[in-house]
């Protein structure tokens, strides 16, 4: 989908290696959709399959003035990083930041359950249009308990069975993990989001409903033991992976190669699309003033191959023409491509023959 960047309009979304976006509006004939008074093109979804920039570039961010900002041509659009405390939902701290910022259209990256902490990065603005280019790769410390089993393989769930610890050290408990990383299938917990027959997991979990769920492909590149607690039967992991994965299943699935049961003790995210949680700031950041500063569109876009506009290209570009490309690219690759000023002009795709077609254009003319 051709999205023009202006009012109005609905995140995508991305699911395993496509990429895909969606919206509210009027479908009408030759692929054309009026989304809240703009008049958008659809086109084929765009494969997530990227060229890679350079990822040590680092992100330049836009101030912006104290106080929720007041209405003007120019909207607010770049990415806020929270580091989110326990107990609040992602879309509790999506509120607060749309009440602060004073904007409709902000959405986040991943939910983080409530009892989780850390990176929750957030779009704002017409930066929403950008989450499904976003590299879905996400980091973890966690803790596993071990010794028993739970409704939501977590410590906040119904404690099902308790077992006593076997004699483990770290050789016999680094042999279990060896078998988790990679490509994996991995089942979802009871509670959870996915959906079953229309109806999401969780929703029949608490009817008291059992569910086969179904086994889903991830990938762990990184599990690293970094403690063993014999006393507390506890152990701390560094986990990198992919979108999808579920952490209290990981806690589930060890707990039960290791034959005692296991539960997710604590969970931090340290990173998520390509942010890192050094960059975030504490919820409680967004009460005071001046508000945060946004991180430039561009600085979530580091994985993908980069074009640079003249002013010539640039006209042509706002007029939704496709661009000539001297690069060498995969068709179908995802492209930024970055206006004389160096700031973000749009998303374009690589047609493998030279040509970049627009499939996201910032201020469109017309």
């Amino acid at each position: 989908m051709k999205s023009i960047i202006g009012s109005g309009g609905k995140t995508g979304t991305s699911s395993g290696a496509g990429i895909k976006s969606r919206g509210h509006g009027l479908l009408l004939d030759h692929g054309l959709l009026v989304e809240r008074g703009l008049l958008l093109r659809l086109d084929p979804p765009l494969s997530s399959e990227s060229v890679t920039d350079d990822p040590t570039e680092a992100p330049q961010r836009v101030s912006i003035a104290a106080g929720p900002p007041t209405a003007g041509p120019q909207e607010l659009c770049g990415f806020l990083l929270l580091d989110k405390p326990a107990g609040l939902t992602s879309h509790a701290c999506v509120a607060r930041v749309r009440r602060r910022y004073g904007l409709r259209r902000v959405g986040h990256g991943g939910t983080l359950d409530p009892a989780v902490t850390g990176l929750l990065p957030i779009a704002l603005g017409p930066a929403t249009r950008l989450l499904p280019y976003l590299d879905g790769g996400k980091s973890y410390r966690g803790v596993i308990r071990l010794g028993l089993t739970t409704s939501s393989d977590d410590l906040e769930g119904e404690i099902l069975s308790q077992s006593p610890l076997p004699s483990l050290d770290r050789l016999a408990i680094e042999q279990a993990l060896a078998a988790f990383r990679g490509d994996i299938l991995q089942r979802p917990p009871q509670i959870s989001a996915v959906h079953v027959d229309g109806e999401r997991a969780y929703v029949r979990a608490r009817r008291g409903e059992a569910m086969e769920l179904a086994l889903r492909p991830v990938n762990i590149e990184r599990l690293e033991l970094l403690a063993w607690d014999r006393q507390r039967g506890e152990l701390e992991l560094a986990i990198d992976c992919s979108a999808g994965t579920y952490i209290r299943s990981l806690a589930r699935d060890l707990g039960e190669q290791l034959g005692c049961g296991g539960a997710l003790a604590q969970l931090r995210r340290t990173a998520a699309l390509g942010f890192d949680l050094k960059s975030a700031v504490p919820l409680e950041q967004l009460e005071l003033d001046p508000l945060p500063p946004l991180l430039d569109p561009l600085a979530a876009l580091h994985h993908l191959g980069r074009h640079a506009l003249s002013e010539a290209e640039l006209t042509a570009w706002r007029c939704g023409r496709a661009l000539t490309d001297s690069a060498a690219r995969p068709a179908e690759a995802a492209v930024a491509v970055v206006a004389p000023d160096g700031s973000l002009a749009g998303i374009a795709r690589a047609d493998g023959s030279g040509l970049l077609q627009p499939k996201l254009v910032v201020a469109a003319a017309g």
